[in-house]
């Protein structure tokens, strides 16, 4: 339990510190004032301040924040209400870009580090019936080699990379028990019936290989790179599963989070790494969602003044919707933190 918590404040304090850091270096660009830098939430532990600034170190590890001058009202000395739109906009979403933009970082660091990487022959048990696989062909005893152009060390990854190309035509090269290799194209399914699968395939992985991994530095960069892509794909189709109502599992609150961070740890750096990444590209884009009390709500109401030329919506109404949108996002966290130890307990 204690490795599981310090696993969770180092990965939550890189996100908080990543996203916080964009908002104080655009706000000090821009000559705003930037009145606390905060990492955790109240009740404060202790403060030092330099210059302008109080740098503090807060009790609950579980966010930080920026305190700005002015952030609804124009009239306070160096307010952020004071600067341009386009100003306002850039120094509200740095947070988030810095977090977009951090995967690259991490994941070409799990690459760079030595890890381990499953490698065997991804055999075909079983195929549904009516299924994309069974209109392709595909029988028990095949082995897939490659699925939408991409090589696959192991069945968990040819999940993946299905999960992926979903209601897209995709191409897989096939090795049949005879030697001989076909290719055919797949369309994986939105809404597979139960048990099915998107392409109605049960495999495993034989003969596995563990094999110690380091990719060259340049290599590693461009690996970073598509993988930040791949993370982008897989957030677009969990969204579109979820809204479809096909999405497996359920959303995790922070002691769900805390819980998956102390298992992926367990496993290694490089791992660990690629979990934070998925992380930090999770929070960048739903700080930008318009809901109030985020990053995403505050520039809706920069975007509604800048459309109505300059005409500012009232601070203090302002004010009581960020209020209203941070209550209901406390309390939709309790909730979720309720069920995740309702599932723990549930689970022995």
């Amino acid at each position: 339990m204690l490795f599981t918590l310090l696993a969770f404040i180092l990965v939550l304090g890189v996100l908080v510190l990543a996203h916080e850091a964009g908002h104080f270096f655009t706000a000090k660009a821009f000559g705003v004032k930037v009145n606390e830098f905060g990492v955790g939430y109240p009740p404060r532990l202790f403060a030092v301040k330099r210059g302008e600034t109080e740098y503090s170190v807060n009790l609950l590890p579980l966010g930080g924040f920026v305190k700005l001058s002015g952030e609804e009202d124009p009239e306070a000395p160096d307010s952020l209400a004071s600067k341009s739109h386009a100003k306002r906009i850039t120094v509200l979403a740095s947070g988030a870009v810095i977090n977009a933009l951090l995967p690259l970082i991490l994941l070409t660091g799990a690459f760079l580090i030595p890890h381990d990487v499953a490698r065997g022959a991804i055999e075909v048990v079983e195929v549904a019936p009516d299924s994309p696989a069974a209109a392709a062909g595909i029988v028990a005893g095949d082995t897939v080699i490659s699925f939408a152009g991409r090589e696959l060390d192991n069945n968990a990854v040819l999940g993946r990379v299905i999960f992926m190309n979903l209601g897209e035509a995709s191409e897989m090269v096939i090795r049949h028990a005879d030697g001989t290799t076909s290719i055919v194209t797949v369309t994986p399914r939105w809404e597979p019936p139960a048990d099915q699968g998107a392409v109605g395939l049960q495999t495993t992985t034989k003969d596995v290989v563990i094999e110690r991994e380091s990719v060259p530095f340049f290599q590693a960069i461009g690996r970073g790179f598509n993988e930040s892509v791949d993370l982008l794909v897989l957030f677009k189709n969990s969204i579109l599963s979820m809204i479809a109502g096909t999405a497996e599992g359920g959303v995790a609150g922070p002691v769900g989070i805390a819980t998956i961070v102390g298992d992926v740890a367990r496993a290694g750096l490089s791992p660990l790494l690629e979990f934070t990444a998925l992380l930090s590209l999770n929070l960048a884009i739903l700080n930008l969602l318009p809901i109030p009390a985020l990053d995403g709500g505050r520039i809706a109401f920069v975007v509604v003044e800048w459309a109505r030329r300059g005409k500012r919506i009232d601070p203090q109404t302002e004010g009581k919707i960020h209020f209203i949108g941070f209550a209901f996002l406390i309390s939709l966290i309790i909730l979720v933190t309720f069920n995740d130890i309702m599932r723990i307990v549930g689970n022995g």
